[in-house]
């Protein structure tokens, strides 16, 4: 009787609980899926790539880090090598953490037989979670060029894996976003209670193509420059527009519905909020350099200290309004509300661009739900105005995209009769005005391939900045290196 006893015991210990989920009594049913959809939109909720996200603006001439969040001092002034940690391994380990998930989803989608999934709906499916995968290899090879090219889950066969050369990631990402554009609904994003639609794929897919267009020169290759203007000029007639007021876009409030919006991360207080406020309101992790506050033009078009409107003794004054909308001047003020930041001011300004008003004051207990915004509608048309500029210069669509832009901010158009030079400088400086602490800065410098003069000019750095050619590629994290026995070589410029 014992011996029975105890063989029963040991049964009952091995099997899984059956009210838990598990491996065995998951992807069942539909909801199953829907379940594991939603994880997958989950992974960009990491802060490396939504509510941090300003924080990438603090390895740019834009703005300064003073808590060092993912390390980001030390890739400012140059200390980068395989052993960095923050940004150099944590892109690389949670971008192929969320593509493993990805790929069990896949793979658990193919095997499903059931019947309340059609192929309709499961193409959908794979869409969606192809987009998101797509956007993640995009991180890994905008980072790293050639890396582990997965597209199954890995076994303890296949877990080491060598690299795959960087024209290889990028044609899977191109892949998985075409699958998207070509299976996603045809409907504009504020319709689509979250999920990706084919406009978000085809605005990603447009950003990765300017990103790769550009060589090691910042020459950019018409054929990709094409591809790209081609897919803008079909989100631009989606259905999107700009939002009248600026910071509609970046608050809670004013985002579910906003026709601006082609994707953002979701995000739902109490049980799924961020500490944006606080970081940014309170702590100030990142603060706006001098020379970009400089860079706001005055309201008549004029740099700043040019224009006749210069007053020094109030730089706010008739200034291009979305610096106060940006930036705050020691203390935060929006809507009538005020709030005195707990930490230093290294530079005398903080980022407002995102901030809610109506949690002030912000501490330890604010909890904010305000979605982060990955791709938005004037991205788009200053992202035109750049491929179209490239192709054929600054013809009379060139200036109606940029200055739709200039406008809603209530700025005045550009000048007539510039070359295409001269159109260029204009669309890059109104991308860093813009699109400020969106995250997107430093990956423009990288594909400009002005990052080395832009940065190694920087004059009212907290820090001294330093770039070198080879940062253009980040390492391998060496801890990778080390787990795979030989078998994941490190980037050359890092050996």
């Amino acid at each position: 009787m014992l011996l029975v006893s105890s063989g029963c015991e040991k049964d009952f210990l091995e099997k899984n609980p059956l009210d838990q989920i598990s491996s065995a009594n998951f992807w069942r049913s539909k909801s199953d899926f829907d379940m594991a959809l939603a994880a997958s939109y989950a992974t960009l909720q990491n802060g490396m790539f939504s509510a941090g996200m300003p924080n990438m603006d603090a390895l740019t001439d834009n703005g300064y880090g003073q808590h060092n969040y993912w390390g980001s001092q030390a890739i400012v002034q140059g200390n980068i090598s395989p052993s960095t940690g923050g940004y150099i391994s944590d892109v690389y380990n949670a971008s192929y953490q969320a593509i493993a998930r990805f790929n069990i989803f896949l793979q658990q989608l193919d095997a499903y037989k059931g019947a309340d999934i059609d192929d309709e709906l499961g193409a959908r499916y794979e869409a969606e979670v192809r987009f998101l995968r797509g956007y993640f290899y995009f991180q890994l090879y905008s980072s790293y060029g050639a890396v582990p090219l997965v597209t199954e889950p890995l076994t303890l066969e296949t877990q080491v894996q060598p690299k795959a050369p960087a024209e290889q990631v990028l044609g899977q990402v191109m892949s998985d976003l075409d699958f998207a554009i070509q299976s996603l609904p045809a409907e504009p994003y504020y319709t689509n209670n979250g999920h990706a639609v084919k406009t978000s794929a085809e605005a990603l897919k447009a950003r990765v193509l300017l990103y790769a267009a550009y060589d090691e020169n910042g020459q950019p290759d018409p054929e990709m420059l094409t591809q790209a203007r081609d897919l803008l000029l079909s989100v631009m007639g989606a259905g999107y527009e700009l939002d009248p007021v600026y910071e509609n876009v970046f608050r809670d409030g004013t985002q579910e519905g906003n026709k601006e919006i082609i994707f953002s991360v979701k995000f739902l207080a109490p049980d799924n909020a961020t500490a944006m406020d606080q970081w940014y309101g309170d702590w100030l992790v990142v603060s706006p350099l001098q020379d970009l506050v400089d860079a706001y033009e005055s309201i008549d078009g004029l740099p700043w200290g040019i224009s006749p409107l210069t007053n020094p003794e109030d730089p706010t004054e008739n200034r291009d309004p979305r610096l106060e909308t940006t930036v705050f001047f020691d203390m935060v003020t929006i809507d009538g509300e005020v709030h005195s930041p707990s930490n230093n001011r290294p530079t005398g300004y903080g980022v407002a661009k995102f901030l809610s008003p109506g949690l002030m004051p912000y501490g330890y207990s604010t909890q904010s739900q305000q979605d982060w915004v990955m791709l938005r509608y004037a991205e788009v048309l200053l992202m035109y105005a750049e491929a179209q500029n490239e192709l054929i210069g600054p013809d009379p669509s060139v200036y109606e995209a940029i200055n739709a832009v200039r406008s809603r901010a209530g700025m005045p158009d550009i000048p007539a009769g510039l070359n295409q030079e001269q159109m260029r400088e204009r669309i890059r400086h109104e991308r860093r005005i813009e699109l400020a602490f969106e995250g997107l800065r430093y990956y423009d410098l990288k594909r400009w391939r002005t990052a080395e003069t832009v940065l190694n000019g920087v004059t009212d750095g907290i820090l001294p900045y330093h770039f070198e050619e080879r940062f253009y590629l980040w390492p391998i994290p060496q801890t990778e290196i080390d787990k795979s026995q030989g078998v994941l070589e490190q980037n050359p410029d890092y050996l």
